[in-house]
């Protein structure tokens, strides 16, 4: 496969990240040109700063990682993201009023999608799948895709299971063309990427993305 290094999404999300953690992962985003770089909002504006001149996403999380704030909250947490430079972001939906049957998942998602796309911003939505049936899976898929947004995402990496190839596989069956997939949670090797991707995966999200880069490079043929 060409041009790995642009599905992934390095991601440092874990409760410790401090700024060594972060220089490193700007240090690896420069490396290996990845799409692009998921950190926590207080990082958003170092992390813009020292990736201007690159090819490079920035994004950030909203209502990480639970997903239960109010709306409101959530819709300011966006904004700041905005204004501090995110390029994208990935939002925690309320699983807890999708579970409870109320139209207002679908409310929220809307008016997300609205405040990213009037800054001309990707909105991405974690469903967090590990907690979701097939039926229930289907039905996140036709909520997102209706309130406007751009990806659906598999996972925060705080619940039972991250992503798996049969669930990338029933989203994208269930998903428009236009609405793009980003597999999360649990990806630490080239196999395990590669098996998102031909699942239907247009990002993955991984803490591990030099060591997969390393590894998809090894496996390379070496001009002399």
């Amino acid at each position: 496969m060409k041009n790995l290094h642009r599905y992934i999404e390095h991601t440092a999300l874990h409760p410790t990240v401090d700024e060594r953690t972060i220089s490193l992962l700007i240090a690896m985003a420069r490396k290996y040109q990845f799409r692009g770089v998921c950190v926590p909002p207080f990082w958003v504006k170092k992390v813009k700063r020292e990736l201007a001149t690159e090819d490079i996403q920035v994004v950030t999380v909203v209502g990480f990682p639970f997903g239960y704030g109010m709306t409101q909250t959530k819709v300011f947490e966006a904004q700041q993201a905005i204004r501090d430079g995110a390029d994208e972001l990935d939002v925690v939906w309320s699983l807890s009023a999708f579970k409870s049957g109320m139209t207002w998942t679908k409310i929220e998602l809307a008016q997300l999608a609205n405040c990213c796309h009037d800054e001309e911003k990707f909105l991405k939505v974690i469903v967090e799948t590990a907690y979701l049936d097939e039926t229930e899976l289907r039905t996140a898929c036709d909520i997102c895709r209706d309130a406007g947004v751009d990806f659906v995402k598999t996972s925060t990496g705080f619940a039972p299971d991250g992503a798996k190839a049969a669930t990338i596989k029933l989203m994208r069956e269930c998903l428009p063309s236009q609405v793009g997939i980003k597999a999360s949670g649990g990806i630490k090797t080239l196999e395990q990427a590669l098996e998102m991707i031909i699942a239907g995966a247009d990002r993955i999200g991984t803490s591990s993305g030099p060591q997969i880069m390393e590894a998809y490079l090894s496996d390379q043929p070496q001009i002399e």
